[in-house]
């Protein structure tokens, strides 16, 4: 068994079942872990547990956060285990050295403001494509389970559009390509357009999206800016699902699509919901090796 973390601490506040195969992992490889945010009996016997956050941060040579991250008054989300509200103060943060790698799926402005005013290295694994790309197939899939749960046809047979072609987007339209649906994809670059056709699929230009929208039975969006907005929400049809699989801010003008009586499922964390086995495993395949790239 390796031990290439030994002597190196890892705080890991929150999570789900994701962290859980996380933190094993990071036990097996000789680190240090520290927990706060799940019962002390879900975890391995040598890895510290406690309810005190200042405890686990202190003396942390690397913190992980919950895949959310915490919203801009420092509450942390995604913490699923944990009843109580737990709170990153900027007192809290202050108490970890500088250039102390902190690891979120997602951060806020919260978080990056105060990592700037700390010195701190805040890494986005969300975005990195070793973890990105591989988190895409189960948030593909989710999103097809979504669709077959939430509607009675199927997806043979059926219409799509997926709005953005980035990395869960290509495997998005992928998928349903496969599954016969007549998928229809629309991004701001022409190269992606370009793509999108040599994949066998049906490229629209963005500008021309709500000619597009009546038609369709299913709408994924995958932007995390606003490209649904009222106008375009006035084209879709009553009986269309839309699934908005976009991080916060979504892409969706939620409130006037209740308005207009449309069914839309913002859904957001998915390889944590569907396939946390898979998604923990893809965890524990990256975060050590970003961990031991970023320390100090």
């Amino acid at each position: 068994m390796s031990h290439i973390f030994s002597g190196i601490s890892v705080a890991v506040i929150g999570g789900d079942d994701r962290q859980l195969i996380l933190i094993e992992e990071l036990s097996k490889l000789g680190a240090t872990v520290k927990v706060i945010g799940f019962p002390k009996e879900m975890l391995p016997d040598n890895v510290v547990h406690t309810d005190e956050l200042a405890f686990v941060l202190k003396d942390a040579n690397a913190v992980i956060l919950t895949m959310p991250g915490t919203d801009n008054n420092g509450l942390i989300r995604g913490a699923n285990y944990f009843s109580d509200n737990l709170y990153l103060t900027p007192e809290l943060l202050s108490s970890l050295p500088h250039n102390t790698p902190v690891l979120v799926g997602v951060q806020s402005d919260y978080l990056k403001y105060w990592a700037h005013q700390l010195s701190l290295k805040m890494i986005e694994i969300a975005n990195k494509d070793e973890i990105a790309i591989l988190n895409s197939i189960p948030t593909a899939e989710g999103a097809l389970e979504i669709a077959m749960r939430e509607t009675p046809i199927t997806i043979h047979g059926s219409k799509s559009l997926v709005i953005g072609l980035g990395r869960v987007g290509l495997t998005l339209a992928r998928l349903l390509h496969s599954m016969g649906s007549k998928t229809f994809v629309t991004a701001r670059r022409s190269s992606c357009l370009a793509r999108g056709y040599e994949m066998g699929l049906s490229p629209v230009d963005l500008r021309d999206i709500k000619g597009c929208l009546q038609q369709m039975d299913f709408v994924f969006n995958t932007v995390p800016a606003l490209v649904l907005g009222y106008d375009e929400l006035l084209n879709i049809a009553k009986p269309t699902l839309v699934i908005d699989l976009a991080s916060t801010p979504g892409g969706v003008n939620f409130k006037k699509a209740d308005e207009l009586g449309l069914k839309v499922i913002w859904a957001l964390s998915l390889p944590g919901k569907v396939a946390p086995k898979t998604a923990g495993e893809i965890l524990a395949q990256t975060v050590p090796r970003i961990i031991l790239k970023n320390l100090p």
